[in-house]
């Protein structure tokens, strides 16, 4: 539980505010990353899971480009797709098809100067196969229970579809566009390092 006390557990109403339903997580603590490492390639062979989240705290030596590459292929193999949340590290190379920056954005003023709606910056770090350095920012809409961007619709700037593959719709083949990948994001960044 020590990850739950530094930076805490997730929000349930949170959660469901953004459309997920706390009932259907699983929450594992594990008492270091070596452990936190083996469970969540154990986790990722389990094709029944939606995704998988792991979060690592600090340099976390453990993960090296071995131990990405055993959660890249338990990704691959069961079609589950991974995020890999780096807090208080600095990057290191990894198997990962991409890495983000995510970082929260200044929301919208909207009418009688209230609170506006929940923003936040992407950017596309590196991607494996194919263009990066990209970034979009969205707008969480509560009403419609999604994200958009910023401008709305299509981002014709980047020459991105709704899936952000470039077309509309799904991914290759049909699925998801990042079924089965693991995805390296680093949760926290300096402020000199967000894109303005």
């Amino acid at each position: 539980m020590a990850a739950g006390r530094a930076g805490g557990m997730p929000y349930g109403p949170g959660l469901a505010a953004l459309g997920i339903d706390p009932a259907r997580l699983l929450i594992g603590a594990m008492a270091d990353d070596a452990m936190l490492l083996r469970a969540a390639v154990d986790a990722l062979r389990c094709p029944a899971l939606g995704a998988l989240v792991v979060e690592l705290r600090g340099p976390a030596p453990l993960l090296d480009l071995t131990a990405s590459r055993r959660l890249a292929l338990a990704a691959e193999s069961s079609g589950v797709t991974a995020f890999l949340l780096r807090v208080g590290g600095d990057p290191v190379p990894s198997a990962a098809d991409t890495r983000w920056r995510i970082a929260a954005a200044p929301s919208l003023p909207v009418p009688g100067n209230g609170p506006g709606r929940s923003a936040f910056d992407l950017g596309l770090l590196r991607r494996r196969a194919g263009r990066d350095g990209l970034g979009w920012r969205l707008v969480w809409d509560n009403g419609r229970g999604m994200f958009e961007g910023s401008g709305g619709g299509r981002d014709e700037r980047h020459g991105l579809g709704q899936d952000g593959s470039g077309r509309e719709g799904g991914g290759r083949d049909g699925q998801a566009p990042l079924s089965g990948a693991v995805v390296s994001v680093p949760a926290d960044r300096p402020a000199s390092d967000r894109a303005a």
